[in-house]
């Protein structure tokens, strides 16, 4: 049992105070965070183009058919693993990840294996926008956030 499970608003650390309103909530799709973050596209491409340079530079060399398909047997192997291990990754994180705005502040609640939630209040944020893809989803961009900011919104406290 996390500390989060007991939330009594999903994605907020408490009720929300007097005037106080969510305005938006949701959570990353696994597969564009697979996408996007963890690139499993590439590095599947990436093992797939070792593959093909290996069964070359193999049959270049002599090598029967029979001894270049158990190289690149072990090469799918490994590949598969990897990008399956980001995609695990991937699934993970969108299941324990949830952005909430509200019309004071964005709350992020992300992390699978130490899950941390933070507040940022809209005075410490410069500006706000929604990058949209083809695919319909999209990355909410924050800009004029600065490190400090961050840190004291985390921990909660003013300087």
């Amino acid at each position: 049992m996390t500390e989060y499970e007991e939330e009594p608003i999903r994605g907020l650390p408490g009720y929300l105070p007097a005037g106080e309103r969510i305005v938006w909530q949701g959570e990353p799709q696994w597969r564009a965070l697979s996408r996007r973050v963890f690139h499993t596209r590439k590095v599947a491409l990436y093992f797939g183009a070792l593959m093909l340079l290996s069964a070359a530079q193999r049959s270049a060399s002599g090598q029967s058919v029979a001894e270049i398909a158990g190289s690149v047997a072990w090469q799918v192997a490994l590949g598969a693993v990897s990008v399956g291990i980001l995609t695990l990754l991937a699934w993970l994180y969108a299941r324990t990840t949830v952005y909430t705005i509200t019309n004071r502040r964005i709350v992020l609640r992300f992390g699978v294996a130490l899950p941390m939630m933070v507040n940022i209040p809209w005075d410490r944020i410069e500006s706000a926008a929604f990058r949209s893809f083809a695919d319909g989803n999209g990355d909410i961009v924050l800009t004029g956030i600065q490190a400090a900011d961050v840190m004291r919104s985390w921990f909660d406290f003013a300087p």
